[in-house]
């Protein structure tokens, strides 16, 4: 500060030094007064101009910049006048509609036995094993306390101080317990769970070091070393339900919730009138949905009104989910909805309360009036605008860039269709391919693959063929792996498996290790299947064994290397009809976006025959990945044969009302009026008939296409179909070309499939569809008989040799 005074004042005149000494002391002190004055002064304008730059610093970061605003639906106001043939965005609301929270229940119990990994048991064997467990944690939920109660039993030859069990959560050990029990004495341990460790994908880790000895365990696969932990076992939250905002940026949440322990219910709001572009759109819709939930549990069904929504729903579990799909004169229910938009005279409106043209697609997000339930709007003055605003979410790509409670959907572009024979997932289409083209079981690329240990589990690789390929003779497998030094070059190897079935091994000859070493392996076309795994095997056995130690095989390592090729011999062949194919989605998943696969209901669908359409929309979605969905529905016969050509098609409906009724009487097993039945020539009356039916015919329209009848004499037939589409272990056991579907019980428990009796048949000659090209064809026929070769050559040239002696003996003729 004294420098900058010295510089500050250099311009005022220096003080008078010679003047007497109490003049001096006064002027002295004048000047130190008015240089104390100054200071504060200079400190007062520094701090006045601080305080000014930081507040115009303040009001320029919270105005908007050109640079950085966001031109969104429901987020932002219109600064400017958009061009002549623009929409007029509505103003956002102040703050996004809320559901609100569920009252607080009792504790929600995750049992064990829940997850398909655990079934009846938890088996955990040899001297060292762990057992995975992994659930979610829902997104509303505040958690307060998590416990973890783990039940088991151990065999009882254990040794008590060398044996225990340890719990984990995502990595983190939570506790031990000693396996100490006595035999057939079943042990309960109560963990509490930290809940700063809970993630939205979380892993429990159950870990057994197990001894038979008190000194040293010799065999470490010796029989009598094992722990079970019974499904009994659970994981229990205590949880506080919390209010969810609306807004597109989530999506698909809160419709579907991907980390909800309870199934996800949906609800569609029927219309006044039900058309195609309205089952389209809900089918698409759901579909999509089908999509996002894979393996997870989903309840969908309909309703009238809106007090049938969120019935028969726990209190403690998530409400169930509206979805409103048509035009504000289909659905009257809008204008009792607390919306974004405001309807008039059947039109919704824009911000300047104009209607928006008939093309333009609208979404919103709202409640049910008593704000329990979360409703979602796809909706437009027109059936072009409602079909693009379903769209809009059915395209991958598009609803990323959603945000808000309401969008407007002006302009999409469509997504074209992939290659019939591109299925993520499954096999390359192209028969020479490596090992990085394939995904691991977390939709990545595979690269470099290392597994360590004596004991390491196999490198298993998805090797799944699309339904329709067929593999000859001369696939192979050029396998590139490393391994490491310090191996017993006598006992360890690698091996190739295919479906369990080992194809061939090849010792690891080299103590010092090997780098990228090479073995070809031929796979029998016979054994790839749209369902095969290829499993790498390397067996490693330490050069020096040490007893009771597991540290000693750490340093044995395999590599597979991401560069294996493969070069496969296929041809795209398949005999129809085979519902064993539908089990992968075949035929209607190729393409993936379901382009060419058209549903046909009534002309007036019931509830019931709208909902077996959701349903097996939903099974589509879950046998299909793609970045779109293409599937169309129509009602009656608004489509000629001509149309429906170039189709697969569905047909859904009861007896009397079925759109092709052609294909409830071909073949041998037929279902008549009168509830009667015919198989090959018998034919019965059946009082009542409740089951469902679900068969495959070649189609009437196209010979190299299918129809496919969802059917039954009665609706609650057609009820037993959803139920067989909605279970895994039901739909996964299709085959032959017809099944009948009964239940044991008139009101069989969800998701029972001990509950529901099945009977397959084959009535229907198969016929065989080939898709090869035809430059293929010739290749496969003259590959196949390269024996026939030499004789049809000789026979070829002996025809030739006959045919040029005859007209040479003809012009020998004419010249005498």
């Amino acid at each position: 500060m004294k420098p900058f005074n010295r510089k500050a004042f250099a311009h005022l005149p220096a003080l008078n030094r010679n003047l007497g000494t109490s003049s001096g002391r006064q002027t002295n002190r004048r000047h130190r007064f008015r240089q104390q004055s100054r200071r504060l002064l200079l400190s007062l304008c520094c701090a006045v101009l601080l305080g000014l730059y930081g507040t115009l610093a303040m009001a320029q970061s919270e105005a908007p910049s050109t640079s950085t605003e966001t031109f969104r639906e429901g987020t932002i106001n219109e600064t400017k006048e958009r061009s002549t043939g623009g929409v007029n965005l509505p103003n956002p609301p102040i703050k996004g509609p809320e559901v609100a929270a569920p009252p607080t229940g009792d504790p929600y119990v995750l049992e064990f036995n829940r997850s398909p990994v655990v079934g009846k048991r938890f088996s955990l064997r040899g001297i060292y094993d762990e057992a995975r467990l992994g659930f979610t944690r829902p997104r509303d939920w505040k958690i307060k306390t998590v416990k973890a109660q783990i039940r088991y039993r151990h065999s009882p030859a254990l040794y008590a101080t060398r044996s225990n069990l340890t719990v984990l959560i995502n990595g983190a050990t939570i506790g031990s317990i000693p396996l100490n029990r006595k035999d057939g004495e079943i042990g309960n341990s109560v963990f509490n769970v930290p809940v700063e460790l809970l993630q939205n994908y979380n892993e429990l880790t159950i870990g057994a070091l197990q001894n038979n000895s008190p000194t040293c365990t010799q065999d470490p696969f010796d029989p009598s070393l094992w722990t079970e932990i019974l499904p009994d076992s659970k994981i229990t939250f205590d949880f506080a339900s919390q209010p969810v905002t609306l807004d597109f940026s989530r999506f698909p949440y809160p419709i579907f919730d991907e980390l909800s322990l309870f199934p996800n219910q949906i609800a569609y709001l029927l219309p006044n009138d039900v058309d195609d572009t309205w089952l389209t759109s809900a089918s698409r819709l759901q579909a999509t949905i089908g999509r996002l939930a894979e393996f997870r549990r989903l309840d969908t069904r309909v309703v009238k009104t809106l007090d049938e929504v969120n019935k028969n729903v726990p209190k403690t579990a998530p409400p169930e989910r509206l979805l409103v799909i048509g035009t504000p004169k289909q659905q009257p229910t809008l204008k009792s909805l607390d919306l974004p938009l405001s309807l008039k005279d059947n039109q919704v409106l824009d911000s300047k309360e104009k209607a928006y043209p008939p093309d333009v697609g609208v979404l919103m997000l709202t409640t049910t009036p008593n704000k329990k339930s979360p409703v979602l709007v796809a909706t437009g003055n027109g059936p072009v605008g409602v079909a693009k605003a379903v769209q809009f979410l059915v395209q991958a790509k598009d609803r990323k860039i959603g945000t808000g409670q309401s969008i407007i959907v002006k302009n999409l572009t469509q997504v074209p269709s992939p290659a019939p024979r591109d299925w993520p997932g499954y096999l390359p289409p192209t028969d020479s391919f490596q090992l990085s083209d394939l995904k691991r079981s977390d939709n990545q690329p595979f690269q470099d693959v290392t597994v360590r240990g004596s004991d390491s589990p196999p490198i298993v690789i998805d090797f799944k063929s699309v339904p329709d390929a067929q593999f000859g003779q001369g696939n192979t497998m050029n396998l590139v792996y490393s391994y490491g030094p310090q191996i017993n070059a006598k006992t360890s190897l690698v091996e190739v498996k295919l479906d369990g079935v080992a194809l061939v091994g090849k010792r690891l000859t080299s103590i010092n290790g090997g780098t990228r070493e090479t073995l070809k392996v031929a796979l029998p076309g016979d054994l790839i299947k749209p369902t095969s795994k290829l499993e790498v095997d390397f067996r490693l056995d330490a050069r020096e064994r040490r007893s009771c130690s597991r540290v000693t095989d750490q340093q044995l390592w395999g590599t597979l290397h991401a560069d294996t090729s493969f070069n496969l011999k296929s041809t795209n062949a398949v005999q129809l009809p085979d519902l064993r194919l539908l089990q992968h989605g075949f035929p209607f998943g190729a393409p993936q976006d379901l382009s060419t696969t058209a549903i046909v209901v009534p002309k007036q669908p019931s509830p019931t025959e709208i909902s077996t359409l959701l349903e097996f929309s939903t099974r589509l979605g879950r046998l299909s990945k793609a970045k779109s969905v293409q599937l169309a529905v129509y009602a009656g016969s608004s489509k000629t044969p001509e149309q429906l050509k170039k189709y697969q098609l569905v047909g859904i409906g009861t007896q009397d009302t079925f759109p092709f009724p052609e294909a409830l009487k071909a073949g041998d097993f037929q279902l008549k009026d009168n509830l009667e039945r015919q198989l090959n020539l018998s034919e019965v009356q059946t009082l009542p008939d409740s089951d469902g039916v679900i068969k495959e015919i070649i189609s009437p329209f196209a010979s190299d296409r299918i129809l496919l009848a969802l059917t039954g004499q009665t609706e609650n037939g057609l009820k037993q179909v959803q139920d067989f589409l909605r279970q895994d272990p039901l739909f996964f056991q299709l085959k032959e070309d017809t099944v009948l579907i009964s239940a044991n019980t008139a009101n069989p428990e969800a998701y029972d499939p001990n509950a529901y009796n099945l009977e397959f048949l084959q009535r229907e000659p198969k016929r065989t569809v080939d898709k090869t090209p035809v430059q293929r064809r010739v290749f496969r026929f003259v590959s196949g008989s390269w024996f026939m070769l030499a004789p049809a050559m000789v026979a070829t040239c002996l025809i030739l040799y006959g045919v040029i002696q005859l007209y040479l003996k003809k012009i020998a003729g004419q010249e005498k």
